[in-house]
């Protein structure tokens, strides 16, 4: 690993206090430094404390100083990481709703958070009134700059709640994990620890705030001095990414391994980001392959770490590679032990396995998530006291893996059906429970299954009712109604009966794939007429991984999603010598209306790559906002 020689360990006792408290202590230490950049606002830690505070005085002046929830609908940018540190600086704690998020579903989350309070900005503030029912709505934009911005003399402790992140639930509804602030500086402990991370690092984040990576990505270059750059992936895509990675000299890369892939994909054989010292895959399983395509465009002393840990523990494995590593195609282990972080492969009984025996990952800890908000049956079904008593507790994962005689934990999968998505955790039976909920379907079953290039993918078989089945344009629609876009599954295949063991149950390994032929869509389909439409939908074959693409079918309704999406538009803009966005495929979704509009820029602007969309001053909207308007047209 690269030196980093303005490191200082984060103490054991830098735990002992309030996140804020630690941000407070860098801010003080370095005013002056970046601490969050967006090429439309730069903060230094002062000019970011300052706002914080203010927003902070703006909360209590609303709620109080009693310890309660709040809510955030915000984009990545300065505005939510100030919001976040005013909702700790308030001693209260952070709910964060993706603004991509149907309607229904931010909806069934901030009724079940709460909330009393919806922290948003102008750019969302319509959302956010269509949202809120009880709460009441506070627009960041129009905090009053005259409010005083010096700390807030509020007593936190590090045991006051710090966040709750919505996952999703077997019984269709998503369960909120809540943290106390002490477990999010032990996780951050780690991290700064095991990558070193100092003043002089820059910090990539472009997840959302609604997953456990952003904790990460956020407290780790704001509680050591560091500087975070928010990128909007929905909104900006792929294309510009390595520019951007390099162009802002970022050192720590963290991201899913999904994500990783995708953006590899897009890249020369020759592109490298020399200033990166650290790639953190987690979330996700990772293989032989994604470790040579960070060989062939990491420099040679940037260090690749892959780790392994549930909202509920946050990391409890990781494992160090570099460019000496020589493995195969197989998946790579979830590595070493963490500081505070135990694991243990337990039976069926509860007793611990012995050597080289599958058995499931549990983590016992003092520094496990509180429990499930208001959901203490779960909480008791997967938080166990410590039979040797103690502060510590036992976390069940769900999880299988078997241990290597020198403590390297390799996973063996779920011990449910449980799959990762994305680097979200979905549970299939939340969107068998979407999918049965309509008229038309009868029997369902989700499952994840991989495609010709290894991505693991959401599989939807279904049985449809008597009188007709619906096609797969109306089912994504219906879906997107109440499920975020990676819960909506990838391919559909329809079935007369689902097939069954003799005991009665499911046979998913009987469970047919989808195969690669044109999904039933509510167009007929229809050829490709001139080159540009040939080029095009032969674009959209190879990503969407199709035999063939009419050119009225909808970009979505192929089993698109925002990924895809940039994949398409990095093959577009290379192709046409054109400057697209996700904007432009969302408003021009089918072949033949992205090929007239390419059409019509070459026509006036034979010799220059220009826009082929006008650029506007609204939000690029995500692929899920753009389904759910597909679904009010329907």
């Amino acid at each position: 690993m690269r030196p980093t020689a303005s490191f200082v360990a984060f103490a054991d006792s830098a735990i002992d206090q309030s996140i804020s408290a630690r941000f407070e202590q860098q801010a003080a230490r370095y005013p002056q430094r970046l601490a969050v950049a967006t090429p439309e606002r730069n903060l230094t830690y002062q000019e970011l404390n300052q706002l914080a505070n203010r927003v902070a005085r703006a909360i209590v002046a609303h709620l109080g100083e009693e310890e309660e929830p709040v809510a955030l609908l915000l984009e990545q940018g300065v505005v939510l990481i100030a919001a976040i540190l005013g909702v700790l600086k308030a001693g209260k704690f952070y709910v964060a709703l993706d603004p991509a998020f149907p309607h229904a579903r931010a909806a069934e989350m901030l009724e079940d958070s709460q909330a009393k309070l919806l922290l948003t900005n102008t750019k969302h503030l319509s959302q956010s009134r269509q949202l809120a029912k009880a709460q009441q709505v506070l627009n960041c934009d129009d905090v009053d700059a005259g409010v005083a911005t010096g700390n807030l003399d509020l007593s936190i402790s590090p045991e006051t709640r710090a966040l709750m992140l919505y996952t999703s639930g077997s019984t269709g509804r998503p369960k909120g994990v809540l943290h106390d602030q002490r477990s999010i500086l032990v996780e951050i402990r780690n991290y700064t620890n095991d990558l070193r991370i100092c003043p002089e690092d820059r910090l990539a984040m472009w997840h959302s705030c609604s997953l456990a990576t952003s904790i990460r990505n956020i407290y780790s270059a704001l509680l050591n001095g560091a500087a975070l750059f928010p990128y909007d992936l929905n909104a900006e895509g792929f294309a510009p990414l390595a520019e951007w990675l390099r162009d802002r000299r970022i050192t720590v890369l963290h991201t899913l391994p999904t994500t990783f892939r995708h953006f590899l994909g897009t890249l020369a054989a020759d592109s490298a980001f020399p200033a990166v010292r650290v790639l953190l895959l987690g979330g996700e399983a990772i293989y032989g392959e994604d470790v040579r395509r960070y060989q062939r465009h990491f420099p040679a002393d940037c260090v690749l770490m892959h780790s392994m840990g549930p909202t509920e523990t946050f990391i409890i494995r990781r494992h160090f590679i570099d460019h000496d590593w020589r493995g195969g195609d197989g998946k790579i282990p979830v590595g070493y032990a963490v500081p505070d972080k135990e694991v243990l492969l337990l039976d069926e009984t509860g007793r611990e396995v012995g050597p080289g025996q599958v058995g499931e990952i549990a983590v016992r800890s003092k520094y496990l998530a509180l429990g499930y908000w208001r959901r203490p049956e779960l909480t008791e079904a997967a938080f166990i006291p410590d039979p040797r008593g103690g502060q510590e507790r036992i976390y069940l994962t769900g999880d299988l893996g078997t241990m290597r005689p020198d403590g390297c934990l390799i996973h063996m999968g779920r011990k449910d059906f449980q799959v990762k998505i994305r680097g979200y955790r979905v549970e299939p039976g939340e969107i068998e429970a979407a999918l049965l909920a309509l008229d038309s379907i009868i029997g369902a079953v989700v499952h994840l299954q991989a495609d010709d290039t290894g991505e693991q993918l959401l599989i939807a078989c279904i049985v449809p009712a008597a009188g007709g089945t619906p096609t797969v344009s109306e089912l994504r629609r219906k879906l997107a109604e109440t499920l975020p876009d990676y819960m909506i599954p990838s391919g559909f295949v329809f079935l007369e009966n689902l097939p069954l063991l003799p005991n009665g149950k499911v046979d998913r390994r009987a469970l047919p794939a989808p195969g690669h032929g044109r999904p039933a869509l509510n167009v007929v389909y229809v050829a490709p007429r001139t080159p540009i439409e040939s080029d095009l939908a032969r674009i959209w074959t190879e990503v969407l991984g199709l035999k063939e693409v009419g050119i009225d079918d909808n970009f979505l309704e192929l089993g698109g999603n925002s990924l895809l999406a940039t994949r398409i538009l990095t093959h577009v803009i290379e192709t046409f010598r054109v400057k697209l966005s996700i904007r432009a495929l969302l408003d021009m979704p089918t072949v033949a209306q992205m090929a007239a509009s390419i059409a019509l820029h070459q026509a006036t602007q034979p010799d220059s790559a220009t826009a082929v969309h006008p650029v506007t001053d609204e939000k690029i909207p995500t692929v899920q906002r753009f389904t759910r308007r597909l679904s009010n047209h329907s």
